[in-house]
């Protein structure tokens, strides 16, 4: 038997592309003996397709009801922000991945951040600007140079600008800002940057893989063109000593817990080049990239599990239903009549 899978991607977003990118590598790696498979994308204006045919939205929430489970492959906002969650939670349809909270908390670094503290995590200092605030002194003197602006609630590194001289910020701001107008102004953290994959298997083991280590090639950091046109080179295993590696698959763990995600989670570190050697969480990624690039699916080749397989977990997972527990973790309503065939999901005119 068949599980009907539909694979959700696209979207408004600056990450269009990507989400692209990630669902061809996920469509090009499905059984299809085992799923039977709908493609579903949102298009840069807003528009649904279906099977590659336009579609009315109600026509498209319908496709997306009948589903035995949904894998949403999309990054950035309208999307990977807890929207699509909220969706399909809405339509009472299993998805993979993260919920609503998880997502929407992970897609906004101020909120991460405070949340990450709380949980005893190291974050670097910063401060969140929102539309119409500037940097103030007093951030200028508890801050040293270099400092990240980084928009809000977007990911790929976009918009992202790096600031040497207090001169430069008010320039780094504005280009932040034409891709989200709340803005996080971050000390830069020196040291090795070290990315943790965490991943939930169906019966709720999560388990942290290999550490993978970014080099950069130039002077630069890892921005968009350093991700995605290979401007940086992974090594895993990191080359790191298994006291570290330990430290660092706890911290992603507890970063995993502290957020209350499901399925999956990326944690971006920095290993500290001098000081403490506790390690600073620099970002999340709640669904980070599935791209033949990206690092997620290769560090658990890495620790051996192919691209297929760690599919198949993901969905295995966003099926389980134990307890009568639904994907948002809040107990499911009671049974209703069901009025318009719709299978006891709401139904759609």
């Amino acid at each position: 038997m068949t599980t009907r899978l539909a694979v959700l991607y696209g979207g408004q977003s600056g990450e269009h592309e990507v989400s692209r990118r990630s669902a061809a590598s996920i469509l090009a790696n499905l059984d299809r003996e085992r799923y039977q498979v709908t493609e579903v994308l949102i298009d840069r204006d807003g528009g649904w397709h279906v099977g590659g045919r336009p579609t009315t939205l109600p026509q498209a929430l319908r496709v997306l009801r009948a589903q035995d489970v949904v894998f949403p492959a999309l990054h950035g906002p309208y999307g990977e922000d807890g929207t699509v969650s909220s969706l399909l939670e809405w339509l009472g349809v299993p998805y993979v991945g993260n919920g609503v909270f998880a997502s929407a908390a992970g897609m906004d670094k101020g909120v991460t951040k405070r949340l990450l503290a709380a949980e005893g995590l190291r974050v670097s200092p910063g401060v969140t600007l929102r539309p119409g605030e500037e940097l103030s002194p007093t951030d200028r003197q508890r801050l040293d140079l270099p400092i990240f602006v980084k928009p809000a609630r977007a990911g790929s590194s976009l918009g992202v600008v790096k600031v040497d001289d207090w001169a430069g910020v008010p320039a780094a701001l504005e280009q932040a800002r034409q891709v989200d107008p709340k803005v996080l102004v971050e000390q830069g953290a020196r040291g090795r940057e070290i990315d943790v994959a965490v991943l939930q298997h169906p019966d709720g083991r999560v388990q942290a893989g290999p550490p993978l280590e970014i080099r950069v090639t130039g002077a630069g950091f890892f921005d968009y063109d350093a991700k995605y046109d290979g401007g940086a080179a992974f090594q895993i295993p990191a080359p790191l000593d298994a006291a570290t590696t330990e430290v660092l698959q706890d911290r992603a763990i507890r970063a995993f817990r502290a957020l209350d995600c499901r399925g999956l989670l990326r944690v971006d570190f920095f290993l500290p080049a001098e000081g403490s050697p506790e390690p600073i969480v620099n970002e999340v990624n709640t669904f980070p990239g599935f791209t033949a690039a990206s690092q997620f699916p290769q560090i658990w080749a890495k620790a051996g599990l192919g691209f297929a397989e760690l599919i198949d977990i993901l969905i295995a997972g966003a099926l389980v239903d134990q307890d009568g527990v639904r994907h948002g973790g809040l107990p499911r309503p009671a049974p209703t009549a069901d009025l318009a065939g719709s299978g006891g999901r709401r139904s759609i005119t």
